[in-house]
């Protein structure tokens, strides 16, 4: 194995879920100099590639499908912080969720339908029809969480509809 893929293939196994553009962003090499050895190493079965999201992630091949699709999901930081503020406060309602964070309960339930879609956050419904929120493998969840850190893109993004939330919220307000 040349320097070059295993110094792309370490990294995608220091950065599980890893997406092409932040590969190429974070290494010393030219996009198709990536693309190339992505390419052998997924031949290779040294690596996994996953589409999440409207997004194609890379994964070292010990990562299974839940595991893969839920760090895709961690990348993104709102669905990250709801993890956190599940782990210290579960359960809790979404409005709970919301107010705390401070984002609107569009942005909540646009990130919430994929944690449960995936399986990481349960939803329960009680006599009344109330929303309990808990995370569905406390454990598990809270390993992956701490493998994956949302990367700059991922944070602007999040932040942006944040303050557009915030924005719509305040001219709602008039």
């Amino acid at each position: 194995m040349t320097t070059t893929r295993r110094q792309i293939r370490t990294h995608v196994q220091d950065n599980a879920g890893i997406h092409f553009n932040e590969l190429v962003r974070e290494s010393e090499f030219a996009p198709g100099q990536v693309q190339y050895h992505i390419r052998q190493l997924l031949a290779a079965d040294e690596l996994v590639r996953s589409e999440f999201y409207g997004r194609t992630h890379y994964y070292p091949p010990e990562y299974d499908e839940w595991q893969r699709a839920t760090l895709a999901l961690f990348r993104r930081e709102t669905a990250r912080t709801i993890v956190v503020h599940l782990i210290e406060h579960e359960p809790t309602t979404p409005g709970a969720v919301a107010d705390t964070l401070g984002i609107a309960r569009s942005t909540l339930e646009y990130h919430l339908d994929r944690l449960v879609e995936q399986g990481v956050v349960e939803k329960s419904y009680d006599e009344r029809n109330r929303v309990t929120l808990r995370l569905a493998n406390a454990e598990e969840t809270g390993r992956l969480l701490s493998t994956v850190e949302p990367t700059v893109p991922d944070r602007l993004v999040d932040r942006f509809t944040r303050l557009v939330d915030g924005l719509l919220d305040e001219s709602g307000d008039r």
